[in-house]
């Protein structure tokens, strides 16, 4: 069974620990979106392994790890993640990239952190890592892939065409430093050494391969489908799709290799950055969420916004997601918790109008409050169960409600961060 991993809600859901336990059983573990705007953490070994770019089935042994051609890649960032990984014992000969990959330059996160930090409004929460502009450059088809890399005549005929567009805007625009062909060459040779090891030029035959073995496949999103460059909540959105079918776009197999797209929610909602979020708590329960469930961004170190669970989205996550199932993660936060609440549709204040769909224009957010229904906690410590049937009447009263509400099994609860801490319900 070929399945995809996406966020279910904004980000930040716990995919590396369920990525990583899903990794066990697959050949070829793909990322197909996104950058190191990704955080994925995952603990094993009594370790903690923090990823960005590379996915995070490199703790195993004897897989293959592909970035596809759907992300961007900083160099600089991708380096150190590798080498961070070798330093602690991790190998990572299974790790390749494909060549059409594309290359976030200096000049994209310093537009970024330009473009953030001078906004008065309208601000997005980016983590000024280049990634939008890096994805602005490659959809007005003025980008560099990592092939371009490795061939000097295409690398200098392609400069010629965007260092022209790319200095008027810096100098003009932005007020920046502007960058000679020589400086940008001799940095791509830095950068080709970097990638040399790695770069899958025979992508095609790997990929082929495993689908003719009929290899397990493996697809890795990052960010969320509430981050959705299409169906999140934009402008206040990631620039690549996340959803299901972005792992077709992004990997370099077809929507008919995917067999299973699993959507990974917390028992809570977090948001990092800027948005509407309109479960967000701000109160002492939010504070509680945040402390007990270390709600601090992976990339950013960012406190993250805190609120219950909105079914609202979910449904929504689950229409254009595709979701078949979901990875429900850290409900050991509500341990201590005598009631937990779930928002199952919103009123209009202007009007009293409800909506049980999701409403997309995101600037009428202000206007909308949560409705919730009130459920029993179960005031017990949880993190050490290990089946379904075992946990608390309350804990699977909730479960279930969730089920109800997003009209596709729960067929993952995770109870803590180790890998150990996993129920698998129903199993196979």
């Amino acid at each position: 069974m070929n399945k995809v991993v996406v966020g279910a809600q904004w980000g930040d859901e716990g995919k590396a620990k369920i990525t990583d336990l899903l990794a066990q059983n697959a050949d070829l573990i793909i990322r197909y979106q996104g950058g190191c705007n990704a955080g994925h953490t995952v603990v094993a070994h009594n370790k903690t392994f923090k990823f960005h770019l590379i996915p995070s089935g490199i703790l195993y042994g004897g897989k293959t790890c592909f970035i596809g051609a759907g992300t961007v890649i900083l160099p600089e960032y991708f380096d150190e993640e590798v080498q961070g990984l070798i330093k602690e014992g991790i190998d990572v000969s299974g790790l390749k990239v494909s060549p059409l990959a594309s290359i976030t330059m200096p000049y994209h996160t310093e537009v970024d952190g330009y473009s953030e930090s001078t906004a008065t409004k309208g601000k997005i929460g980016t983590t000024k890592k280049g990634i939008g502009p890096t994805y602005t450059d490659k959809m007005a088809r003025i980008g560099l892939k990592i092939e371009d890399l490795f061939d000097d005549e295409a690398l200098s005929e392609k400069l010629d065409i965007i260092l022209p567009l790319k200095n008027k805007t810096l100098k003009e625009v932005y007020g920046l430093k502007t960058y000679t062909k020589e400086e940008i060459t001799a940095l791509c040779k830095k950068y080709a050494e970097i990638f040399r090891p790695y770069v899958c030029f025979d992508w095609q035959t790997i990929l082929e391969d495993a689908k003719r073995a009929n290899k397990a496949v493996l697809f890795e999103g990052a960010q969320g489908v509430m981050l959705d460059i299409d169906y999140g909540t934009y402008p206040f959105v990631t620039s690549s799709n996340p959803i299901g079918g972005g792992a077709a776009t992004g990997s370099g197999y077809g929507p008919k290799m995917i067999d299973e797209v699993i959507g990974v929610a917390k028992a809570y909602v977090t948001r990092v950055g800027e948005g509407p979020f309109v479960t967000e708590l701000t109160d002492k329960t939010g504070e509680k969420i945040r402390e007990i469930g270390h709600e601090f961004g992976v990339t950013t170190g960012r406190p993250r916004r805190c609120g219950w669970f909105d079914a609202v989205t979910m449904r929504y996550a689950v229409l254009t997601g595709g979701l078949t199932s979901v990875a429900l993660t850290k409900i050991d936060v509500f341990d201590n918790f005598e009631e937990i609440k779930v928002c199952t549709a919103y009123k209009d204040k202007r009007d009293g109008k409800i909506y049980k769909n999701y409403p997309t224009n995101v600037f009428m957010h202000k206007y909308l409050e949560p409705i919730y229904e009130t459920h029993k906690g179960w005031m017990q410590d949880i993190s050490g169960i290990k089946e379904y049937e075992k946990l608390p009447q309350n804990a699977r009263n909730y479960i279930k409600r969730l089920e109800k509400l997003l009209e596709v099994p729960i067929s993952i609860v995770s109870v803590g961060p180790d890998r150990e801490q996993t129920i698998f319900v129903n199993p196979q």
